[in-house]
């Protein structure tokens, strides 16, 4: 691959992270946060691609420009055919949105549900709404002190264990949808009859105390006591970062 067929790559790698960091298309990869350096990686590689563009063609323009004889003595080798299937990560990052983590892999990754340093102070209303991780936090550690009186409001997609154990879950992650893990809560009460793995709900309830551990790594998983459920559209951001505030 020659340099102008370099630059030109670079071009669209940097354009395709332009497109996706302009849209929502960039959550199906990184954390939100990371936004602005996913578009200033974006620009780069566009100013690189028009330097080294603009650099081959003066060096074409003396080349032209020289003797006979320096030129005879300059030969191209041609580049290996292989170095193309470079070409096929960058059309599978422009043409195919991958969807989100979902039910399958959250059933074979163990909780990641971690201790808080504290919690904040809950807002009035009556359900209040919650983070799922929020939730689970509050009601395996905090042994639903904070949540008593209360009824919540928490949304997820679904996932159904081999016991039939029905499981709100989000995916947490700390930087990309590579090292997304799964933060479950348990479902039992007025659950609907029918549960599409991968649907997502937004579920209203009240603490339990009842828990379960997770068959993969032993972790809590608390359960919520469902009073209301209805189906949503996916979000925007189907990844939960509240884990890490």
């Amino acid at each position: 691959m020659n340099r102008q067929a370099q630059a030109a790559m670079m071009f669209l790698v940097g354009a395709a992270l332009l497109h996706a960091g302009a849209t929502d298309l960039y959550l199906r990869y990184v954390k939100a946060g990371l936004r602005p350096l996913l578009l200033a990686a974006g620009v780069v590689l566009i100013v690189s691609a028009l330097a080294t563009a603009w650099y081959e063609w003066r060096r074409s323009r003396r080349r032209t420009a020289s003797t006979a004889t320096s030129t005879a003595t300059d030969h191209s080798h041609p580049e290996p055919r292989i170095s193309w299937l470079l070409v096929l990560p960058l059309l599978a990052l422009i043409l195919i949105a991958p969807p989100a983590l979902g039910s399958y892999s959250a059933l074979r990754a163990g909780t990641a549900l971690q201790q808080p340093y504290g919690y904040t102070k809950l807002p009035a209303g009556d359900p209040i709404p919650l983070a799922l991780v929020d939730y689970a936090g509050r009601a395996v550690y905090d042994h639903g002190r904070s949540l008593d009186g209360h009824s919540v409001r928490i949304s997820g997609f679904v996932a159904v264990d081999t016991a039939g154990t029905p499981y709100l879950v989000r995916m947490a992650l700390n930087c990309c949808a590579a090292d997304a893990q799964p933060v479950k809560v348990a479902l039992t009460g007025k659950i609907p009859p029918v549960l599409q793995p991968d649907a997502w709900l937004q579920v209203t309830g009240t603490y339990t105390a009842r828990q379960t551990r997770d068959p993969v790594n032993g972790g809590p998983i608390p359960f919520l006591q469902v009073t209301e459920a209805k189906p949503i559209p996916t979000p925007a951001d189907p990844y939960d970062e509240t884990w890490n505030n």
